[in-house]
């Protein structure tokens, strides 16, 4: 049984036509990376995935049951067993290092402060911070690696068995960029932990993915075109003969140049 399952899933905002009939299930323990262009809807079937946006058709089932039937107690309790690193990492401003990876334990474990603050120190060391003083920091004086270390520090913290990363390695430099990977696959193995990966970088692809999915935009299909257009591993995305498959891994123009000068 999969652990999350998109079931025939359209979501529209107003007139845009973001997801079309999307089917997709997540398998319990693998590494799923969600890619494509921008506005394909990576991101939001991530959002559908944790039941932060519903589904304008369609259905999404946690562990074989679907969402809608459980109340919103349950959902909020089920939602405790997701981790999300956000794009922008989503720091609180005017929290210091130590009371941002502190926040969720509090609001939600309500834990003592003794167990609190174990818990932080080893997340904080997990993700590679231990200098004097990062605790006491506040984000705006850290790097952007830093703040997206803080972030993940801070989902782990809740101990979650899904673990979602949004754009993860955005906007850091390429050793910044394999530090976030290592830490995605060493989170992964030594927790035994479900992770869903959006991203275009392909190096973060063919270090972390164990499936790969690439959704195209739903405005350039034909009706009733899957817009999942491609599904397997790294080595068969780069071995696939679609060529918006081929030209999107290989970071090729191709076609695309014509289109955008067309348009």
């Amino acid at each position: 049984m999969a652990l999350i399952d998109l079931k025939n899933v359209t979501k529209s905002f107003g007139p845009q036509h973001v997801l079309r009939d999307i089917t997709l299930e997540l398998r319990r323990g693998e590494t799923l990376v969600l890619i494509g262009e921008s506005g394909c809807g990576k991101s939001v079937t991530m959002k559908l995935m944790m039941d932060l946006l519903s589904p304008t058709s369609g259905e999404v089932h946690w562990d074989g049951r679907p969402i809608r039937l459980r109340s919103e107690k349950q959902i909020a309790q089920e939602r405790l067993k997701f981790g999300y690193l956000f794009q922008q990492a989503a720091l609180f401003d005017s929290l210091t290092v130590f009371e941002n990876v502190a926040f969720g334990l509090r609001q939600n474990k309500r834990l003592p402060e003794k167990e609190v603050r174990a818990k932080v120190c080893g997340c904080l060391k997990d993700v590679g911070l231990t200098s004097d003083g990062v605790a006491g920091k506040k984000p705006a004086e850290l790097s952007g690696g830093m703040r997206k270390r803080v972030g993940l520090a801070r989902a782990l913290a809740m101990s979650p068995e899904i673990m979602l990363y949004d754009e993860p390695t955005t906007g850091l430099d390429p050793i910044m960029s394999d530090v976030i990977n290592e830490l995605i696959l060493r989170t992964r193995d030594r927790e035994q932990m479900t992770s869903v990966v959006v991203t275009h970088d392909m190096n973060t692809v063919k270090k972390v993915a164990d499936r790969i999915v690439m959704l195209y935009p739903v405005a350039r299909l034909r009706p009733h075109e899957p817009q999942i257009i491609f599904e397997g591993t790294a080595e068969e995305a780069f071995e696939c003969d679609d060529p918006r498959v081929h030209q999107f891994v290989r970071g090729e123009a191709g076609e695309r140049l014509t289109e955008m000068a067309a348009a």
